[in-house]
This record gives C-alpha cells, sequence and structure tokens, in this order.
C-alpha cells in the first residue's frame, strides 16, 4: 500500500510539494479552503464578464529562475510574455524611468546616472543564477558562489542605509530603483528592502525579464495540478481546515505525510506542539498588509508617458522621497496621501484577459495589517496623476481589504501577502533558526508555505524543500529537482 500525504493549501508551495511526493511514489490529497485551487496563482472574472484577473500575484519574474520550475519545464509548459520593458516608473510632467529588459538601453535613458546603474545591476543579472541560488533557500550555509554573494550583501547594505542616497543623481534613477524596493513592503530605507529589490532588479535586465503567463496565472496552478493527477494525486476545493487535531491525515509511523502551504499558526492548533516550538511561532512576526483593488476599462489607459503604455509593471508614487514617505507612514500605522501603488496591466500584451478593445488593471497599496480601508479611491487618484482621464475609463472595479484579505485566505495575517514581515532578522529566523526550517518538532509535519525560506515569490521552492526534507526523513533517494523528473 502506498504511503500518503496531505496538502493542506494549494498554493503554488503547496501544489510543488505535492508534484515532488506524488512524483516519489506517494498517494497524494490537496486540501484546499477556497472554492478554487491554486492560491496565490488563481485567475477569475472579478469585475464583469470577460474580465479576466489574478485574484493574488500577476506578475512572475523569478518562476522561470526558480530551479524546481526549471527542472519541472514551467517555461515549456504554458505560454509566457516577457515585455521588452520590465517595470516603469512614472514622473511628474509626463516623464518616466523606464526599466527596459535590455540594462544598457536602460542605464542610456538615466543619463548621467548610466554608469551607477550599471555598476548596481550588472554584476547581479550577469551572474543571476548565482544570486538565486543564494537567495532560493535558507541563509545558514556556505555560499556556493562567494563572489556573487558578496556582491549582493554589500549593495544591499549600502542600499538599504542612508549611504544609498548618494548612490544616484538624478530622480529617475533613484525613482526607478525605490519603485522596486518598495516590494518589500517595508521602511525605507532597510536592509531587507534593498535586498529584495535588488533580487527584482537584477531579474529586470536578465532572460525573460519580468514575464506572466498568458492567460493568466492561473496556468501555472493549472500545469502544476495536471502533472499532480497525471501520477495519480487528487485536489479538493472548499475544504478548510481550522485545526490539525480535526485533520485525519494518516500514520507518521507508516511514513505518511503532512505539509502544510499555510501560516505557521496552523501548527499551534495541534495539542502535541512542543512549547518551545509554540514560542517560536509566536514570536514569528507579520508586516504590514496590501489592499488590492482591479478594474475592468474600457480602453487603455492613458499615460502622460507613451512608454508606460508598453510596460505590464507599473509603479506609482512618484520620487524616492515619495515612494520612501508612503512606505514610512505604513510602518507607523497610517496611510500616505500620496501612496505607493503597485499595477500590473496584463491586458497590454494578452488579448485574451478582456474583451476585444478592453483592458483590465490589477492593483494595490500597502496599508497597515488589519485595515479596513478601501483603496479605490487612492489608488484611482495616483493612476490619475499620472494618466489624466484614466477615471473615465473606468467600467466597474471590484475592492478587498486588507481585514478581508485575512477572511479570504487566512495564512494572510492581517492582510500581510508576503507570509512575514520582511525584515534581515526575519530572513534568518523563517520562522526558526534552523537549517531545516521546513521540518517541525512533529513528526511526519512540514512547512511548506512562504513563512520558510526562500520566502515570497512564485518559486515553488518551500514547497519542494518541504518535500525534500521529507522525503529524506524517511529514508527515500531525492537529492535535487532533476531526480524526480
Amino acid at each position: 500500500m502506498a504511503r500518503q500525504a496531505t496538502i493542506v493549501g494549494s498554493g503554488p508551495n503547496g501544489l510543488v510539494a505535492a508534484v515532488a511526493l506524488a512524483r516519489a511514489g506517494y498517494d497524494v490529497r490537496v486540501i484546499e479552503a477556497a472554492d478554487t485551487l491554486g492560491g496565490g496563482v488563481r485567475s477569475a472574472e472579478l469585475t464583469l464578464p470577460g474580465f479576466l484577473h489574478d485574484v493574488g500575484s500577476a506578475v512572475h519574474p523569478a518562476a522561470l529562475s526558480s530551479p524546481f520550475f526549471r527542472a519541472f519545464g514551467l517555461r515549456e509548459r504554458i505560454d509566457w510574455i516577457s515585455p521588452e520593458i520590465s517595470y516603469a516608473q512614472p514622473l511628474d510632467g509626463a516623464r518616466a524611468a523606464i526599466a527596459w529588459r535590455d540594462l544598457d538601453r536602460t542605464a542610456d535613458g538615466l543619463g548621467r546616472d548610466a554608469r551607477a546603474w550599471r555598476a548596481v545591476i550588472r554584476p547581479l543579472s550577469t551572474h543571476l543564477q548565482s544570486l538565486v541560488d543564494f537567495t532560493g533557500s535558507q541563509l545558514l550555509r556556505v555560499p556556493r558562489h562567494p563572489v556573487t554573494t558578496l556582491r549582493f550583501g554589500l549593495r544591499a547594505l549600502q542600499l538599504g542605509s542612508g549611504l544609498g542616497r548618494s548612490t544616484f543623481a538624478t530622480e529617475e534613477a533613484d525613482a526607478l530603483l525605490t519603485g522596486v524596493l518598495a516590494h518589500a513592503n517595508t521602511p525605507l530605507p532597510s536592509v531587507g528592502g534593498a535586498a529584495s529589490g535588488l533580487f527584482l532588479a537584477a531579474h529586470a535586465h536578465a532572460g525573460d525579464g519580468w514575464a506572466y503567463p498568458r492567460g493568466g496565472a492561473q496556468r501555472i496552478a493549472d500545469a502544476l495540478l495536471d502533472d499532480l493527477r497525471s501520477h495519480g494525486g487528487g485536489a479538493e476545493a472548499g475544504n478548510r481546515v481550522n485545526s490539525l487535531a480535526d485533520l485525519d491525515w494518516g500514520d507518521p509511523d507508516a511514513g505518511d505525510l503532512l505539509l502544510l502551504d499555510t501560516s505557521p499558526r496552523l501548527m499551534l492548533t495541534h495539542p502535541d506542539l512542543p512549547a518551545s516550538y509554540a514560542r517560536a511561532v509566536r514570536r514569528y512576526r507579520y508586516g504590514p498588509a496590501a489592499a488590492k483593488v482591479d478594474f475592468a476599462l474600457d480602453g487603455p489607459i492613458p499615460w502622460a508617458h507613451p512608454d508606460v503604455a508598453r510596460s505590464p509593471t507599473v509603479h506609482l508614487g512618484g520620487t524616492r522621497a515619495e515612494v520612501e514617505a508612503s512606505e514610512n507612514a505604513v510602518a507607523r500605522g497610517t496611510v500616505s496621501d500620496h501612496p505607493y501603488v503597485l499595477t500590473v496591466q496584463p491586458s497590454v500584451f494578452d488579448p485574451t484577459r478582456a474583451p476585444a478593445g478592453r483592458h483590465v488593471l490589477w492593483a494595490y497599496m500597502h496599508v497597515p495589517a488589519n485595515s479596513t480601508l478601501d483603496a479605490t479611491e487612492h489608488i484611482t487618484r495616483q493612476v490619475e496623476r499620472f494618466a489624466p482621464g484614466f477615471r473615465d475609463r473606468i467600467l466597474a472595479s471590484r475592492a478587498m481589504t486588507a481585514a478581508q484579505r485575512e477572511a479570504f485566505n487566512p495564512s494572510d495575517i492581517g492582510g500581510d501577502i508576503l507570509a512575514g514581515a520582511f525584515t534581515f532578522t526575519q530572513a534568518i529566523r523563517r520562522p526558526v533558526i534552523s537549517p531545516t526550517p521546513w521540518r517541525t518538532p512533529l513528526r511526519g509535519i512540514y512547512l511548506a508555505s512562504a513563512a520558510t525560506p526562500p520566502g515570497p515569490g512564485v518559486t515553488g521552492m518551500a514547497g519542494w524543500y518541504a518535500a525534500r526534507q521529507a522525503l529524506r526523513d524517511t529514508a527515500d533517494v531525492c537529492v535535487e529537482p532533476p531526480d524526480l523528473f
């Protein structure tokens, strides 16, 4: 009789763990609380019929550099869009800073900061897989590529402190980098924000840039589900697990496994959890939240700068000073009148996302945890600032507050979509300090979510590491992803 593996949560990490275990011979069952499968990589008609929006993440630069997804062949399984422009940062006066996939074209557009941009980004983008190797696992280990690791660390320390303010001379270059540093939803400047931003900026100028799937993020989940089912696994939606004590997941003495693509707090519901581990889970901190709005539009966004219309990802917030003020206001528990807004306009290159001539816009802003703010007007004003006439293009919109997000997905504590505060300390303690943070003290139970290394991002690596650890602990031979393919 085949050993059983139960996966709670059908996000990319949970599905990667499920695929790995099914291929290793386990009888796999995935349980999902929501009514549809996919977790953070789902797509749905959230506003009007025919308008397909991404429910969670929308652009996935790290998916195509992920060691697991490279072995899995994700690039070949679904159709990817790799735009010429990875992201754009509009500025007042119909200006914009543009991060072209071509590093030299980007640098040349930054005038006297051309040399500085190349110096910051080129050593990382040129050695992207070395950077991915270091950042793509837990940090308590000797790096295999020490030179790239040292360059990355020194740059993160520089840009994460006041020293970083002298890196660039122009408003455009400052804004272009700060817009990507702000993804981390943490006070700026900070080492955590700088490390996250450098990782993303390196992807912007390497390989496929900031690519995304044609047809929506759901394609990623569908590819994983197809593979799971082809190896005998199954998945069920609409089954919420509120307590591990109520979950009949198998016999750990027989080699059965339970992997959790959830917040570590679900572990606190197990009656046999050791007190020391429970204390560590309670100490694990969550960060500020995201308030999201999806728009159905009657035409393209009328950006004042024409190149912004060619960029699927657009960071709104203006200058470095404005973006930093917005992020630091959120950290203090308030919201700026001119918030940093992260937007994606996928229909610019993907006509499957809306009826002919129509468009969709995915947008969120950072807010304090548990906020009940409806961000529709804040986001509309910021888009209108750089695209006069945007308001008149809106056919419908749908907002989700931070408080609603946690109710929608219990893993997003307080509306935190990064599965934990993005700080230097928690890059090491995620959620515990251990060379094997995916393993819990309870036999057969593992954490497989973004609350474990390597953290947030659609890479599937947290799920892969959890499955690999489980296979090693049950004496199965499994060392690297290619062993399963």
